[in-house]
């Protein structure tokens, strides 16, 4: 009998045996498609991979603006993509070398009991059972994926070829980026978003800033848009990306009784679900699809299966980053956020165009927008729009943290001239 089977070898479940093996527990780690899950194989690793790439041709188009002159910069898209599957390949072999001592059972899970899932053909026993299944790409009825016209991030990253034309449906993060990443590799593309803005739930000046610089790029944005028949003759792919849903069917959920909560899996602030040996973490089960929170979430509910339930997954500090170009992060309340919660606040701004690494690297665009509390001058809340957004937004993370002020960050040396330096200067 296991101590831990997990069902899920993406990141939650990955981190979660990890924890369980340190913790020396007898675990099983089962997993259906490829170890890894969505983040290595299609979703963070991937787009960022080819993202890297797109900005590299981006950066060789404007070599004569740091006095290197190159003609007719050009980019091999077979090679692009098999640098992506080359590197999804080494770290897949790092991930299996890790999980040694764990047995990996390649294989779909039905959970027959609290204490049995059928696995093949076969049942295996354990005192407990961590769901970590994650998700897929939401489709809409009128905009099914058929695989070759209308396609989904999946698919999108198995292309051979640059589409002439893309019509993007949601212009959420995952839609933002995709934009991005073919805009710059030469697709005509139009982004179609229901809301008012792109990215909604972001703060508003970086959505309209995203927003400005994808026009002054030559991406069409139609916010408010009505795309129940899109006009489909005018592109040569669609791309849907309405979010994502928990992968919870097949798991044999409802003969054991486990509650849903509109698709997801239900639990409690400890990722139990209502039975009491069963826990479930990352995007089956979380509201925040993130594949450092699935970690976060996986690592918990390994302690609290050991420990009977002390730790709450309640760490909300928690950065999200958009890989667009520029780049966009933030962690903490943004400024609707914080005053829809009655908090009386103070806003400092840092435009890159007064940064002199922003200049020496040629991307002036964007800005720094810190949230802090009237009262206590501490900061709540960071949003960044521009050059290595998603590596300055660590920094804000650990202030908010540690509950740092805007004084004692006006009272750190930070290096000059450096990116980093731009968060002392916001003060």
């Amino acid at each position: 009998m296991y101590d831990l089977a997990i069902i899920g070898a993406g990141w939650a479940g990955f981190n979660a045996a990890l924890k369980a093996k340190e913790l020396r527990l007898k675990v099983c780690l089962i997993e259906s498609d490829k170890i890894g899950g969505t983040c290595l194989n299609r979703g963070c690793i991937p787009t960022k991979t080819l993202i890297a790439s797109a900005k590299a041709f981006l950066l060789t188009k404007k070599s004569s603006v740091f006095g290197i002159e190159l003609k007719n910069p050009r980019f091999n898209f077979v090679k692009i993509q098999a640098r992506k599957n080359i590197i999804i390949n080494q770290l897949t072999q790092a991930m299996q070398s890790r999980i040694s001592g764990i047995d990996f059972i390649k294989s779909s899970a039905l959970i027959r009991s609290p204490n049995e899932i059928k696995i093949d053909a076969r049942l295996i026993s354990t005192k407990s059972i961590l769901m970590a299944t994650g998700s897929s790409p939401s489709q809409l009825p009128q905009l099914k994926f058929d695989r070759e016209k209308i396609i989904s991030s999946d698919q999108a990253l198995e292309l051979s070829e640059i589409p002439s034309s893309l019509l993007i449906v949601g212009g959420g993060v995952i839609g933002c980026e995709f934009a991005s990443l073919f805009s710059i590799l030469g697709s005509q593309v139009t982004i179609a978003e229901k809301m008012t803005n792109l990215l909604p739930g972001e703060d508003k000046d970086v959505a309209r800033k995203i927003e400005i610089i994808f026009k002054k790029r030559g991406i069409q944005v139609i916010t408010g848009a009505d795309v129940n028949v899109p006009d489909m003759k005018n592109y040569s792919r669609v791309l849907v990306c309405v979010g994502r849903t928990p992968n919870t069917a097949g798991l044999g959920l409802e003969g054991l009784g486990i509650k849903l909560d509109k698709n997801r899996i239900a639990v409690d602030d400890y990722l139990k679900t209502n039975l009491a040996n069963i826990y479930a973490a990352g995007d089956c089960a979380s509201k925040l699809m993130l594949a450092h929170y699935a970690a976060y979430q996986g690592k918990v509910a390994v302690e609290n299966i050991v420990s009977n339930n002390t730790q709450r997954a309640d760490n909300l500090v928690v950065p999200a980053c958009i890989f667009t170009e520029p780049q966009i992060s933030s962690v903490g309340l943004n400024e609707e956020n914080a005053v829809s919660l009655g908090i009386s606040v103070e806003i400092h701004k840092f435009d890159f165009r007064a940064s002199g690494a922003a200049w020496i690297i040629d991307e002036t665009e964007g800005f720094i927008k810190i949230v802090t509390n009237r009262q206590t001058q501490e900061v709540i809340g960071a949003s960044i729009i521009g050059p290595s957004a998603s590596e300055l937004i660590a920094i804000l993370a650990m202030a908010i943290s540690v509950h740092l002020t805007a004084h004692q960050i006006r009272e750190i040396i930070f290096a000059h001239p450096t990116l980093a330096e731009s968060i002392h200067d916001v003060f």
